[in-house]
Order: structure tokens, then sequence, then C-alpha cells
């Protein structure tokens, strides 16, 4: 069962984000970002209020650097298409379990990004998540 609404114009979205965003990561870092996006939608907090479908998740302005770059024009294949699908419904992994965002930094992970504490890193992307005080929704509208 999905936890988001979605149509297969959805889908080809989010797997064409998750290939441009993490396709040197393999499939669990292109699940990971898949996770984040999610999450942004159902949480509704922090700088993600109001977001209700796929495609205002991925157009956000400044939220993915790849809808921007050339990256994301790619055609999305059936691996991305079957991650997206299994992120739609509900399947989230550590460190994207309640993430909402992640960057691939050119060292270390920074304790923080954007005042959220570091939750952990999956090959070169970090993960950070908001606390439960700012952003209740992340840890009790998941299954």
């Amino acid at each position: 069962m999905a936890v988001v609404k979605h149509t297969n114009a959805d889908i080809e979205l989010l797997a064409r984000l998750l290939r441009a965003e993490a396709e040197g990561e393999g499939n669990q870092g292109m699940l990971l970002v898949g996770n984040v996006g999610i999450n942004r939608i159902r949480a509704n907090c922090s700088d993600f209020k109001g977001l209700r479908t796929i495609r205002e998740m991925i157009y956000q302005p400044k939220a993915f650097e790849a809808t921007t770059k050339g990256y994301f024009y790619q055609r999305a294949r059936e691996n991305e298409k079957n991650l997206a699908r299994r992120a739609i419904r509900g399947e989230r992994s550590w460190p994207a379990k309640f993430s909402l965002w992640y960057f691939r930094p050119g060292g270390n992970c920074p304790p923080t990004w954007y005042n959220q504490p570091l939750v952990g890193r999956f090959k070169l992307h970090c993960f950070y998540q908001p606390t439960a005080k700012e952003c209740e929704n992340i840890y009790n509208t998941f299954a």
C-alpha cells in the first residue's frame, strides 16, 4: 500500500530523481534518496510544509540540485522505477528513515545541516533528521 498518492508519471519523476541524485551509490543509495523525498511529503514540517505531491516535492525550489542540471533529464530505467515504488510504499532504511535532508560534502559530514543533527552517512551522502520537537510528524505518521 502506498504512503503517498501517486500516478505512473509520479513514479517516473521520482525514479529520474533517484537516478540523478544517487546512481553512483547503488540501489541502496537511490532508495535512501527516495526515503528523504517521501519523508518530505509526509512530514508537513520545517521547509516542507504544504508539500502534498511527488511533483511538488521534486520541483520545490532549490530542493534538489539534480533538477537544475542535466542529470535529472535522463530517462528512468525499470530498476529506478522499482526503487521509486518501494519508497512510495513506505520502505525506509537507516540513515534516511526519518531524514529530511541529505547532501554530499567534499569531506567529512558536518555535525549539523540546516540546524538538524547528523544521523549517519551512506557512501558519499550525509543524512540529517529533524528533532521530534520540530517535526513530530516525521516520527508518528509512518509504518
